[in-house]
């Protein structure tokens, strides 16, 4: 349906309220996907167990069936105290919302980025909100973080009221750099996974071929030994909680948030780093270094 609409949607993008004013349904991704073979993810063990449930990673150590390796994903359960949550969020909420697509709404702080025609400029972007200056100094006691600079934090809020939700994509790999981070602030949800199969043009995944990767090659691994033809894997996003995708899970994989997986109010942050041409001693290190100056400031 190729039409802008007043509740934030674009094009095939919808919500409850679109799809009821408009009369059309949305297809159900999650009936398709449980057709496929589906594993859960423990931040536990960082390992797949067979099932589709996300509670499976709770019977850790006790999970049903065999576990198989799923690199590229890292899940710190507790990342934010509850006192910490709860000021973050009333802090959240004291910012202007604005509507997106698919029944969301958000509050970005970042440069403009046209990824079709790959430009990149500073716009109003001055620095990120002081209230949540907390979050990005809670990186440094992550090892895998060492050295991340955040040039985007977005705050995303999911609606169930609205059948929140976010179709399987991969983010943009000409500027958005390897390690992708969600802190889950409010709510419990799942990210879902599916295998990558579409062209290297889209979301610039060519790019990536030309990086040097920031982490060790053994912490990255590698997901070809997996049968991964029909396999769906949940990632458990519980409140308060931060994940990070990197090496194969950020490249190979598909992430989604499924309408039935919002069963409350959802609110994360999701961070972004620049790739290795826009850092320091990149080809366009000197595009970036106003836009990295104006990263380091807290207003």
């Amino acid at each position: 349906m190729e039409t802008v609409r007043s509740c934030g949607c674009k094009g095939i993008r919808s919500c409850l309220i679109c799809e009821t004013e408009y009369e059309f349904s949305k297809p159900d991704l999650k009936n398709e996907l449980q057709k496929n073979k589906s594993y859960v993810y423990c931040p536990h063990c960082n390992k797949l167990s067979p099932g589709w449930d996300i509670d499976e990673y709770k019977k850790h150590p006790n999970h049903d069936g065999n576990l198989i390796d799923y690199p590229g994903v890292y899940i710190k359960l507790d990342f934010l105290k509850e006192d910490e949550a709860k000021e973050l969020m009333k802090a959240l909420d004291d910012l202007p919302w604005q509507p997106s697509q698919s029944g969301r709404r958000k509050q970005n702080f970042g440069p403009k980025c046209n990824f079709k025609k790959r430009k990149l400029q500073l716009g109003s972007f001055n620095g990120f909100p002081k209230t949540t200056q907390i979050v990005q100094r809670k990186f440094e006691e992550i090892p895998l973080l060492y050295g991340f600079k955040t040039v985007e934090q977005c705050t995303l809020e999911y609606n169930p009221e609205r059948g929140a939700s976010i179709d399987p994509h991969v983010d943009d790999c000409w500027i958005w750099g390897e390690r992708i981070i969600t802190v889950n602030v409010l709510g419990d949800s799942v990210l879902t996974m599916t295998p990558y199969r579409d062209s290297l043009t889209r979301y610039n995944l060519d790019f990536v071929s030309s990086y040097d990767s920031i982490l060790e090659k053994d912490i990255c691994g590698d997901t070809q030994s997996l049968d991964i033809d029909n396999m769906v894997v949940r990632l458990p996003m519980p409140a308060r909680s931060l994940m990070v995708l990197y090496g194969p899970a950020r490249y190979k994989w598909e992430h989604a948030v499924l309408r039935q997986d919002v069963t409350s109010r959802r609110v994360c942050l999701a961070y972004r780093e620049l790739t290795p041409p826009y850092l320091k001693n990149g080809q366009y290190q000197d595009e970036a270094s106003e836009i990295l100056k104006q990263a380091s400031l807290f207003w």
